[in-house]
């Protein structure tokens, strides 16, 4: 265990906090003009209406999604030789989480970051933090195959996908088909990659003062060790997809929920399982959990896929990313804390 603040103390200094706060002002910035287009005072006025309950069984929704995919890491860890406590293990995971959410384009690789705060607040070393990291997200593509795929074919069954959103799913589509292609070939020739990276980086590591060309091609032999030993245990890694099934479900539900606490705004369940993987690429634009881009991404999939007027549109993304992005960071924050002072 690292005496210091590790990974996540990193996160506070003053150049990082800067970049956030920025981000979350663009973000707002964002926010407030959609909102004033679709109508501030029909907005607020769906917002106020909105039963609480329902907005409640979206906060608890978030929180058994992160559980479970927490579950699914422990899993993998364990194949890597990493015992911890799932207790322990998953207020880590909660705390990365944080990390990833509050870091501006965190949602388009934060591995490695959340790698480094594992190995911080565990036994684990870098290269089995970074192996368990990584496989467990190529884990998480598969149920968001499943349920943007199911997504889609209802559409294409009831031919009610309009043609404004033809790009977008044929995007989804090339994603979620692309990347696990990507993802095997890369496994397939991962030896073959790693030399040709290696060749790249060696000129610019000869620069560096604190490493050795030697020094990498040990961390990248103990790395490619790392993800050898997750690989030979399937039935572990089935136990972990299915774990990281359980936790897409309610990763995509909290939008049900707040639909139905906006009263006349229910979104059927194939819908919401195809809007929420389709949103998520609003989590490429460079602000802290693609803040700003995901809500205008969910106003325009509800408006163009439902009977739903844009007033409650707008307000049904407010309430989903209050229910699955804001309380996350609640959680994730005090957890971060606490993996802090325990550190």
């Amino acid at each position: 265990m690292s005496d210091d603040a590790g990974g996540i103390g990193g996160l506070f200094d003053r150049r990082t906090v800067v970049q956030t706060v920025l981000g979350f002002a663009v973000a707002g910035l964002v926010l407030s003009v959609l909102v004033d287009f679709v109508g501030t005072r029909n907005v607020l006025d769906r917002l106020a209406t909105a039963e609480l309950r329902w907005l409640a069984m979206g906060c608890l929704s978030t929180l058994l999604c992160l559980t479970f995919w927490g579950k699914a890491w422990q899993i993998v860890l364990d194949v890597a030789g990493v015992r911890e406590s799932f207790r322990r293990l998953v207020v880590t995971y909660y705390a990365a989480t944080f990390a990833n959410y509050v870091t501006p384009l965190g949602q388009a690789g934060g591995e490695p970051f959340i790698a480094y705060v594992l190995s911080r607040d565990t036994d684990a070393s870098y290269e089995d933090a970074l192996a368990s990291v990584v496989t467990a997200d190529l884990l998480n593509l598969f149920p968001f195959v499943t349920f943007s795929g199911v997504g889609f074919a209802a559409l294409l069954y009831q031919s009610s996908l309009p043609a404004v959103l033809e790009p977008l799913a044929v995007a989804l589509f090339a994603i979620a088909l692309g990347v696990p292609v990507l993802a095997a070939v890369g496994w397939r020739y991962r030896l073959s990659l790693g030399r040709v990276g290696a060749r790249v980086v060696v000129p610019i590591v000869r620069l560096l003062p604190r490493l050795t060309v030697d020094g990498l091609q040990s961390r990248l032999a103990e790395l490619d060790e790392a993800f050898q030993r997750i690989a030979t245990d399937r039935r572990a890694l089935v136990r972990a997809l299915g774990y990281s099934y359980v936790g897409w479900i309610f990763f995509a539900l909290p939008l049900y929920f707040v639909g139905m606490a906006v009263g006349d705004a229910a979104i059927p369940l194939l819908l919401v399982f195809f809007i929420v993987p389709a949103s998520t690429l609003g989590g490429l634009a460079p602000s802290p959990g693609g803040s700003g881009a995901v809500e205008a991404f969910l106003v325009v999939l509800i408006v163009a896929l439902t009977p739903i007027a844009s007033d409650g549109a707008t307000a049904i993304s407010i309430l989903y990313r209050v229910a699955s992005y804001v309380f996350a960071l609640l959680v994730g924050g005090a957890a971060a804390v606490f993996v802090l002072r325990r550190s």
